[in-house]
Formats: structure tokens, C-alpha cells, sequence
């Protein structure tokens, strides 16, 4: 099989297309056909040393896949020719930039018929992400009032459906230029950033999903209502910060998302319902994954970045 792996640490230039071996799935792992690869911030990241996870090289990165079951799956649960997805073993490595993936079968779901393998590819990470942070961790019911940073991004796009399928009301900030984006998504209120400070635009909000993190996520604070909830996926490790909003008498949660089977049967059943979609800005060919890392590098998308395979 072809797999994408890199021998340094340094730019997009370093990974490169090569042939290995096939994975061999252990008891209770499923061979998966791979379709199609989401990708995500954090891969750049690793790619270029500045999260050091996975430590040196060489490895394979990736999570995020949607394809067909492969022969010879070591689970009950799962046939041969099923189309699946899911986010693999996360944050272990998954080795996902591949042809053919191991997976726990926990970790994968049947895909919904409405998505294309290139759509199911794009959801795992942001919409568990999203999930654990509103439903698990923020608890959020019919009637809260809801802050996403970031709307217009993955996981933002996201938090929006899920926000507004839990009944929340769900304001939003986003550059000017994503206004229509995000209001095609649900959003009910939109701040744009980069004219208007959101402490002076929003305010008794119950929970705040942070995805920006610095600055953001400390001006938050005063928008909360009084015993309001923080929900970061960028400051989780911040104490000070911890600290300042336990102070205050706010709620702060860090989400560092997992592979949960509930989660992700969650985000299936809203997408049958029709009440989830997720944005593919741009693929990639297999091979132009080092052109779909100077993209993701760039940042600001609108959604996610795919390669198919």
C-alpha cells in the first residue's frame, strides 16, 4: 500500500508518498479501505516539531478516515465491504495518511448514507471535539445562551448545528467575510472580530466554546453570566487562567477530544436527521498532501481540508 510518512521534522516538503506493508488488524480491529483523510491543525503541528506527541520521526500522521471495511475484520462488529468512518486511537498515533488503516472497532461508525466518504473524512475530530465540549462538558440544554469563537473554522462550523439542535441560541464570531457562512449553519447572532470587540456585543452568556484560545478566551470571562462555563479546545492547559475564572465563580473546562463511540453515534443520528453537515473547502489528491499542509498552515478555512485517496 502507499503511505505518507516523513523521515525529518520541518516543513510540508518532508512528507512524502511511499510504499509499506499492509497493517495487520489485532483482535478487535477492523482493516479499513481508506476513501478519504480529514485533516487538522494539529497535524501541521507535528509535522513541523512544535507539538512534539509522537517525538522524532519517522511516523505517519492522521486521524480523521472514511472507507470501506477491508477482508477479514477481527470483530463482530463490522463486515467486509461496510463504508465506515471515525477518528482512530486519537491522540496515539493512527498513521492515517495511508491506503489501508488498522482500527479499533470501537472507534469507527457505519458512515451515514447522506455523506460522501470525502464529508464523513472531514468530521470525526471537529464534530467530537464540538460534542464533548457542549454535551458532555458544557451540558448545554434548550434555552442556553451559546458563544462559539471561531464559528467559521472546523470545529466551529460544528459546534454551531450541534449548539442549535440542543436548543440553544448560538451567537457567533467570525470574520466579516464568513458572516453568510456561518448563518447558513444556524448562527443566530454574528459578531464580526474584526470591527466589533465581542465583550461589548454579547453578553450572560451560558457556555463559551473557545477554539481561539490567548487573548479570546481570557475576555471571555466578562461576557459569562454569573456560575457561566468556559469550554476551551486551545487554553486547556492554561492554570492561570484556570484560575482566574474559578476566582470569578465561572466554570472553566479544558476539551481534549477522545474517540468516544457514544459522541460519534451522536453526530450520526443529527446528520440522518439533517440537523449536521460538515464544509469541505478544498481536496487534495494523495499526492499533493504537501500543498494541502501549506493551506492548512495558512489557516483561517472555512471548514476542513480532505485528501482523497
Amino acid at each position: 500500500m502507499r503511505v505518507i510518512t516523513q523521515q525529518t521534522l520541518g516543513g510540508p516538503e518532508v512528507l512524502t508518498v511511499v510504499d509499506a506493508p499492509e497493517p495487520q488488524p489485532l483482535p478487535t480491529e477492523v482493516p479499513v479501505l481508506v476513501e478519504a483523510i480529514g485533516l487538522n491543525p494539529l497535524e501541521a503541528l507535528l509535522r513541523a516539531g512544535e507539538f512534539p506527541l509522537f517525538g522524532r520521526p519517522p511516523f505517519t500522521l492522521g486521524w480523521d478516515i472514511s472507507g470501506v471495511v477491508g477482508e477479514a475484520p477481527q470483530t463482530w462488529r463490522f463486515k467486509p465491504g461496510e463504508e465506515v468512518f471515525g477518528m482512530p486511537l486519537f491522540p496515539r498515533a493512527a498513521s492515517a495518511y495511508a491506503e489501508v488503516v488498522s482500527v479499533p472497532a470501537l472507534h469507527l461508525a457505519r458512515k451515514p448514507a447522506s455523506l460522501s466518504h470525502v464529508e464523513a473524512a472531514a468530521l470525526p475530530t471537529v464534530g467530537l471535539t464540538a460534542w464533548q465540549g457542549l454535551v458532555d462538558l458544557g451540558g448545554v440544554t434548550e434555552g442556553d445562551r451559546v458563544l462559539v469563537h471561531g464559528g467559521g473554522g472546523g470545529v466551529g462550523h460544528v459546534a454551531i448545528q450541534i449548539a442549535k439542535a440542543l436548543g440553544a441560541h448560538v451567537t457567533t464570531t467570525a470574520g466579516g467575510s464568513k458572516r453568510e457562512f456561518v448563518e447558513g449553519f444556524g448562527a443566530d447572532e454574528v459578531i464580526d472580530y474584526t470591527a466589533v470587540d465581542f465583550t461589548e456585543a454579547v453578553r450572560d452568556i451560558d457556555v463559551v466554546l473557545d477554539t481561539i484560545g490567548g487573548e479570546t478566551a481570557e475576555r471571555s470571562l466578562g461576557v459569562l453570566r454569573p456560575g457561566g462555563h468556559l469550554v476551551t479546545a486551545a487554553a486547556m492547559r492554561d492554570v492561570r487562567l484556570a484560575a482566574a475564572y474559578e476566582a470569578a465563580g465561572m466554570r472553566f473546562s479544558g476539551i481534549a477530544v477522545d474517540p468516544d463511540p457514544a459522541a460519534l453515534l451522536g453526530l450520526v443520528d443529527l446528520v440522518e436527521q439533517g440537523r449536521l453537515r460538515v464544509h469541505v473547502q478544498e481536496t487534495f489528491p494523495f499526492e499533493r498532501v504537501a500543498d494541502a499542509h501549506r493551506l492548512l498552515e495558512v489557516g483561517h478555512l472555512r471548514g476542513k481540508l480532505v485528501l482523497t485517496v
